[in-house]
């Protein structure tokens, strides 16, 4: 469930019509409603009542500081791959005991700046990256919580490129030589060993891999605590998809995915740590953009828009589908005509849907690419010296910037032009 509805034929976010944000802000804009966002997030915390439970925000899926800040202030925690996304939350508010440091290749800066800083656990993802970590740790004078990452070799049947839990995948130690693994981990300095952590993937529609990874970490957990360590605290990752096609069969809900956790690994007695990001932000955002011309093709009609592929890349990147939608309601039983949906780059991968079924528009009429709230504006570039687009926030019927469009001047004195040229 959204809050983007048709209201007296005018698409809405919340309580405001998205054609007064854009004549406010100009298009293109991403557009984020706080009630989605937090129903969402509520979702999770209120599907893993009864256990001990920590909900990471998973920020590589949407950045803002607005929307950190609003998870934040509801108790949510924060899943960091990064320094950048690390110094993001903190600046947001969201203290250091609450934020869990992820990602394959951490650098000692980036260490250094989380132990310093405050941080709730680091998950390791190799040997190397262990005993780097513990030198920072020792050199600092601390001890820092810390899981290993496992890979159970559980194939996750999500695209490929988001697919994290096989054998053949960059993350995490095989599930096979984690016990080893673990009494390195529990030998070296500065590092307090206390859980485990596993993620599979990314837009999983099916909770048979999540069921068969959870089962082979609640074994490798008594395995584990046979062998000595206290493993109280397990972070399960997060990946559990959403509905892009809404024509499609819908997903397992949250609180499907919290059963299956409550079943497979509730008896262990460990705090739970989940890291959703792309079901809390995904379906809280849209893409509003602007038809430039309706151009007719020798056998193939398009619709030229002023978003782009730097402003989305999904499409381009993962061939991934975003229902597009007219900002004006269509009257009912409209004839629908097929239309490729394209950018303005000057690049065929330039395209967001190819034979689309469309209702008439016109030059200057509004569309909206929904489920656009993760992996949108985090993904975004100035490609073509386009500038990053506006994020706005809705709650009820007041709206605010959370990003400005820079100017052409801003993006072009980053440059510098040495001396001597």
């Amino acid at each position: 469930m959204d809050h983007f509805l048709y209201r007296d034929g005018v698409l809405h976010a919340e309580d405001v019509p998205v054609p007064e944000i854009a004549a406010a802000v100009g298009t293109p804009f991403y557009l984020y409603s706080a009630a989605t966002l937090i129903r969402h997030y509520r979702l999770f915390d209120e599907g893993l009542d009864g256990l001990p439970h920590l909900v990471c925000f998973a920020m590589k899926s949407n950045s803002n500081q607005a929307v950190i800040k609003l998870l934040g202030d509801l108790g949510a925690g924060m899943d960091v791959v990064s320094g950048g996304e690390y110094a993001r939350a903190r600046a947001a508010g969201v203290p250091g005991e609450r934020i869990v440091f992820s990602g394959v290749g951490k650098t000692r800066e980036e260490m250094r700046l989380a132990l310093e800083g405050g941080v709730r656990q680091v998950n390791l993802e190799s040997e190397p990256e262990m005993a780097v970590l513990s030198e920072v740790a020792v050199s600092l004078g601390v001890t820092v919580p810390v899981t290993v990452r496992v890979n159970p070799d559980v194939d996750a049947k999500t695209h490929e490129k988001i697919a994290t839990g096989k054998s053949e995948n960059k993350f995490g130690i095989p599930i096979s030589r984690a016990r080893e693994v673990y009494a390195e981990a529990a030998a070296l300095p500065g590092l307090d060993v206390i859980g485990v952590d596993v993620h599979i993937g990314s837009q999983l529609t099916d909770l048979a891999p999540f069921e068969e990874a959870y089962k082979l970490v609640g074994a490798l957990t008594e395995q584990l605590r046979a062998d000595g360590h206290d493993i109280r605290r397990l972070d399960l990752g997060g990946g559990l998809g959403i509905p892009y096609e809404r024509s499609n069969s819908a997903p397992p809900l949250p609180t499907e995915f919290c059963d299956l956790i409550k079943r497979t690994v509730g008896h262990l007695g460990c705090e739970i740590e989940i890291e959703p990001g792309r079901l809390i932000s995904g379906n809280a955002g849209i893409l509003v953009s602007r038809v430039v011309y309706v151009k007719e093709g020798e056998g193939r009609n398009f619709l030229i828009l002023d978003s782009a592929m730097n402003d989305l890349i999904r499409p381009s990147m993962y061939s991934s589908f975003h229902e597009i939608v007219a900002v004006a309601e269509p009257a009912p039983g409209v004839e629908m005509a097929p239309f490729d949906v394209v950018g303005p780059v000057c690049e065929s991968g330039d395209t967001f849907a190819k034979e689309r079924p469309m209702p008439p528009v016109a030059a200057g009429d509004l569309v909206a690419f929904r489920s656009a709230g993760a992996y949108g504006a985090v993904m975004s570039s100035e490609y073509n010296t386009r500038p990053l687009i506006p994020e706005v926030l809705v709650q009820g019927d007041q709206f605010a910037v959370i990003r400005p469009r820079p100017t052409f001047d801003e993006i072009i004195n980053r440059d510098i032009i040495p001396e001597w040229l």
